[in-house]
């Protein structure tokens, strides 16, 4: 069976090392991939290019064995497509827009549209300059998973959604799995991913550096932790923990960054007059100028490998 999606040397050169270059990524079949990376790191460029949105400098790009340039109306029955950004569509109501995406497809049951729009929470009789941007999301989603797809491209998926409707989109692309469907989202929330995704690619500068299954990328896993003290505060204990680094100290106030487990860290802390203790997960974002900031350009990897 051929490969959801595979490229070959995929490249959309903008100029300034700007762009994609030479992408070699395969997805299987029923697969939910994950591909990560900083802003302008080539994610939507990636995905724009698999949907022949825009034209690649060199190299090739398929969804299932069909050539993404070659015969992109057959690639596009294939797919159910959610833009990083939607389109402007004015003065149309959702159910307009809902019927006309409908028209160009086929295929649409109407209960699955309804239904869609009750678990989404969406009013489909407003019109669309009239909806928020969660709501223009979720017309969006209604719009990728209203058809039978083989295949699924999600561009920042959960963007602007409230935390219920992120929990009913989690529910959707695992009823989608179920049904064989392969899912490929770009995300900027590391902790999204690791909920649905079975593997990772990972985009720095435009070339794919690592693909990786989730368990194999425990160490892009930290977090922030500051704590205030009533007294002095044992900042030298701290330096010296496996794992605790960027640690500053202002006042009676610490802050650092934690790989791996808390325990050492709490002893040391316990040892001082704590007052305030608060920790948080970094954004996507944070991870990869902290994982990359001091690293060489690393040279891609081989399609599938883990690095």
């Amino acid at each position: 069976m051929a490969d959801a999606i595979r490229t070959e040397g995929l490249t959309k050169d903008y100029g300034e090392a700007r762009g994609l270059f030479d992408l070699g990524l395969e997805v299987g079949p029923g697969e939910i991939f994950g591909y990560l990376g900083p802003n302008g790191a080539g994610k939507t460029t990636t995905i724009r290019l698999l949907m022949d949105m825009i034209r690649p400098t060199g190299g090739r790009a398929e969804v299932f064995g069909v050539d993404c340039q070659s015969h992109p109306v057959e690639v596009k029955r294939l797919v159910g497509y959610l833009p990083g950004e939607m389109p402007q569509w004015g003065g149309l109501r959702g159910r307009d827009v809902v019927a006309y995406v409908g028209g160009l497809r086929g295929r649409i049951d109407p209960g699955r549209v309804t239904g869609l729009a009750e678990r989404l929470d969406l009013d489909l009789g407003r019109r669309y300059r009239e909806y928020s941007s969660g709501n223009k999301r979720k017309l969006g989603l209604l719009l990728a998973f209203m058809h039978p797809s083989r295949l699924l491209v999600l561009d920042e998926p959960t963007s602007s959604l409230d935390p219920l409707i992120q929990q009913e989109f989690y529910r959707l692309v695992e009823e989608a799995r179920g049904e064989g469907t392969t899912v490929f989202l770009s995300s900027h929330v590391l902790s999204e991913v690791e909920r649905v995704c079975e593997r990772v690619g990972i985009l720095r500068r435009g070339r794919l550096v690592q693909v990786a299954r989730l368990d194999e990328l425990h160490h892009l896993r930290y977090h922030r932790l500051e704590a205030d003290f009533a007294g002095e505060v044992p900042a030298d204990a701290v330096r010296a923990l496996d794992g605790v680094e960027q640690v500053t100290v202002e006042d009676h106030h610490l802050s650092c960054t934690v790989r791996g487990g808390f325990g050492p860290l709490l002893q040391v802390l316990g040892k001082g007059q704590v007052l305030n203790l608060v920790t948080h997960e970094p954004t996507l974002e944070e991870v990869f100028l902290a994982y990359f900031r001091d690293e060489p350009e690393k040279a891609p990897v081989a399609p599938g490998a883990a690095a």
